[in-house]
């Protein structure tokens, strides 16, 4: 007898024996935080905010930085850590600290030759590829994002007159057994884009009752026969124009 899985275990009601914030969690966050995923949007904030709170992991320090908005409401910005499992324990701590409604803005790898380089696409739901989801909510093929956050999103893009697309994402653990064969099935079950989080941020945002909500930038592509990188690590200037909608705030 083949034993089940243990992803798909159902004790999804049980406490943690290590709870969110013991390790080394001090500070506190505003309500509003954005999860910035491109480092030299986060450099580019650190000259001009203040540090709130540091999180810590062996990867090292990661503060928690704050602006203030132009209507004098503040906002927390932080690089929460790349794959599924460093970024949901960033959400962890962060609601801990105070954080209540997170919007993340990230690249993405695109699986249809329409999403040009730097096109913005709002995550509406996510296929489970991953394995953090699965211990917070029962196992599923895919996830969908809270809609009234997917509507505010689209809206702030929208005044701002930024070309979008609403959309499901594809989220796996691992980057280099993205075949041919998976990226064809993906792209037949709706994903328009490939990357590493989006799952497990939903999946924990609805576990600890927080809003989310997910902007991704249209990166390399996966699209053609061929991986082409189209050096999106690189087009800095429409990564930081992105961050600076969702943030409210311009920076320096």
């Amino acid at each position: 007898m083949t034993e089940p899985l243990p992803l798909g275990e159902d004790d999804l009601a049980d406490p943690g024996l290590i709870a969110p914030g013991a390790m080394r969690t001090r500070g506190s966050v505003p309500p509003d935080v954005v999860l910035c995923f491109f480092p030299e949007v986060v450099a580019a904030v650190a000259e001009r905010a203040r540090e709130a709170a540091v999180l810590h992991s062996e990867n090292g320090r990661s503060p928690v930085l704050v602006l203030t908005r132009p209507d004098g409401t503040e906002v927390g910005v932080v690089h929460p850590g790349v794959g599924a499992p460093m970024a949901a324990v960033t959400l962890e701590e962060l609601v801990v600290l105070g954080g209540r409604r997170f919007t993340a803005v990230g690249g993405a790898g695109v699986l249809v030759p329409e999403l040009v380089l730097g096109h913005a696409v709002v995550v509406d739901s996510a296929l489970r590829d991953e394995g953090t989801s699965f211990h917070y909510l029962a196992p599923g093929r895919t996830v969908e994002a809270d809609p009234d956050g997917v509507a505010a999103l689209a809206a702030c893009l929208r005044a701002a007159d930024v070309a979008h697309t609403v959309g499901r994402t594809w989220t796996t653990d691992a980057v280099y057994r993205e075949t041919r064969g998976r990226t064809d099935r993906r792209r037949a079950e709706g994903c328009l884009t490939v990357e590493m989080e989006a799952a497990a941020l939903i999946a924990v945002a609805r576990f600890r009752g927080v809003a989310f909500s997910q902007v991704l930038f249209a990166g390399d592509s996966l699209a053609g026969q061929e991986w082409d990188h189209r050096r999106w690590t690189t087009a800095r200037d429409a990564r930081r124009a992105l961050v600076e909608v969702v943030l409210g705030v311009s920076l320096p």
